[in-house]
């Protein structure tokens, strides 16, 4: 709000210049009195009425800036300027990051987990197998109880293509087997 105000009194004391500005170009004998502006690089110095001004406005608080403000509006005939809100262009930069997620692809799953579901009670035995064969570190004994404790996750947190590959390996021999 306190930005907004001081921009609405730069933006009058803008309009006040413009209009002194054009008051003083309108008088001939005014603008041949005029001195040129010193370049970029030198120091403007001010005649000391208008230091005096400066000094005077630099020590007004912001209500009585505000009231500066609307005087001068009034005694100059000077219409509100519309004010370009701060706010509007980080919207807009929000609202382009929005889309700008919108259009990105989607999470892409790395890690996958095969689980089996089913099996057929005649491919027991070749599924025990398979399971003994794919799972490094079990007997047959282990792959036997594996198997018959469906549904039981096989392997987890894996790539893929090794879940692809052992989902198929599963399916030969069983009914359901997925990767999850």
């Amino acid at each position: 709000m306190m930005l907004n105000m001081r921009l609405r009194i730069y933006q009058s004391l803008r309009q006040c210049r413009r209009v002194s500005q054009s008051l003083v170009s309108r008088s001939s004998s005014q603008a041949a009195a005029m001195q040129v502006p010193p370049a970029d690089g030198d120091s403007k110095v001010f005649a000391p009425k208008i230091e005096g001004l400066v000094s005077s406005i630099a020590q007004l608080n912001l209500l009585e800036i505000a009231e500066l403000n609307q005087a001068l509006k009034k005694r100059l005939n000077l219409p509100d300027a519309p004010v370009m809100a701060v706010g509007a262009i980080d919207r807009s930069a929000a609202a382009k990051d929005e889309d700008e997620e919108d259009a990105a692809p989607q999470r892409v799953q790395t890690s996958f987990t095969v689980k089996l579901l089913k099996f057929d009670d005649k491919q027991k035995v070749a599924l025990i197998k398979e399971v003994k064969n794919l799972m490094e570190g079990m007997n047959l004994v282990q792959a036997k109880k594996f198997v018959e404790s469906a549904p039981t996750v096989v392997k987890a947190d894996i790539g893929k293509d090794e879940a692809e590959t052992l989902r198929d390996a599963l399916t030969k021999t069983c009914q359901q087997a997925m990767p999850i």
